[in-house]
């Protein structure tokens, strides 16, 4: 599986952006899907998951009721809608897969990672 995550920008803080994540092969409807961030300095940290029907979805506290995950297997694509920006959600996203199938806050459990999409949310 081959991901490549689009949609970052400069925002201002209150803004929203919307992340998108393209999957190549016809095996995107049996992935886990997960979004990381990762800012200068800190670690990738978790932000949300969804589980390969989409009928399972996982968030970090810091995100819950801002970040929304969604995916459409018909066009395989996952989706990352982020409303009311804070200047603390500045990083790097990355969109990953995990062939487990289940909506996983864990890092170590996703095989295949796209390059990343910087979002900088202005203050």
């Amino acid at each position: 599986v081959q991901l490549q995550a689009s949609g970052g920008g400069l925002v201002q803080a209150g803004g929203s952006l919307r992340l998108s994540c393209a999957a190549s092969g016809r095996t995107f409807r049996n992935y886990a899907m997960g979004w990381f961030r990762q800012a200068p300095g800190k670690e990738r940290e978790f932000v949300a998951a969804i589980s390969w029907s989409g009928g399972s979805t996982s968030y970090a506290d810091s995100v819950k009721g801002r970040f929304t995950i969604s995916r459409d297997n018909a066009k395989n694509t996952v989706y990352l809608q982020m409303n009311s920006l804070k200047p603390e959600d500045t990083a790097v996203y990355y969109c990953a897969a995990d062939q487990r199938g289940w909506a996983t806050s864990n890092v170590r459990e996703y095989d295949y990672w796209g390059q990343g999409t910087l979002v900088t949310v202005s203050s």
